[in-house]
């Protein structure tokens, strides 16, 4: 009885050892699956963090992208701002030289419709004078002339107000300034009034006679 309980009691404690033998590797694998577990959910919140930090540093690019635009339309916006004053101080006379171009003419009319009568000749020379010396003071503010007899016909300077068929010009050449036309720093107050050369209809019909003839050869 005493061998059989002693070995009784070798087999059990074989049995325990055996069975604390295999608990020691299933305790390893849990633990093994938290660390998993673990790194895993280390791992996606760092993917969070770095996909958030990607997207703030978008954001960081588009809002300097952003300022700089700004910067630019600003830049803009004063320059235009500066050239609009720049121009309007320029032009600030403009329409108060206007309003003294009738009294110029009136002078000029004077002038020429009475140059021949002696007996207003020393009065012509003072309204002469009187003429002379507000134009030189309109023209020191930037009053000009528009250049128009003689010269070709040019719809941006000049109106023509009549015609005249000539054969000793050029067509289209300003033969007589009804008007006088007038600039202020480069840009036109008012058109010069102007009578213009025409070709004469015989020359015109010749010409277009010609023409035909020439196109009904070819």
């Amino acid at each position: 009885m005493t061998e059989k309980k002693r070995k009784s009691t070798e087999e059990e404690s074989a049995k325990q050892e055996t069975g604390e033998k295999t608990e020691e590797p299933q305790e390893e694998t849990k633990k093994d699956k938290k660390e998993k577990k673990k790194e895993k959910k280390e791992e996606k919140k760092q993917r969070k963090e770095d996909e958030k930090i990607e997207e703030l540093k978008e954001e960081n690019a588009q809002l300097k992208e952003q300022i700089l635009r700004n910067q630019a339309e600003l830049e803009n916006f004063k320059k235009r701002m500066r050239e609009e004053r720049i121009k309007d101080r320029k032009f600030a006379n403009a329409e108060l030289v206007k309003g003294l171009l009738p009294i110029l003419d009136n002078f000029d009319l004077a002038l020429e419709r009475e140059r021949q009568n002696e007996s207003l000749q020393a009065s012509l020379k003072g309204f002469e004078m009187i003429k002379r010396d507000l134009f030189k003071t309109l023209k020191d503010a930037g009053l000009e002339e528009v250049e128009a007899l003689g010269e070709p016909f040019d719809p941006t300077y000049h109106q023509a107000v009549s015609t005249e068929a000539r054969t000793d010009c050029e067509e289209n050449t300003v033969l007589e300034e009804m008007q006088k036309g007038y600039l202020f720093k480069d840009r036109l107050l008012r058109p010069a009034m102007v009578k213009v050369s025409v070709v004469p209809e015989e020359d015109s019909e010749n010409e277009e006679n010609t023409a035909s003839e020439e196109k009904g050869e070819g």
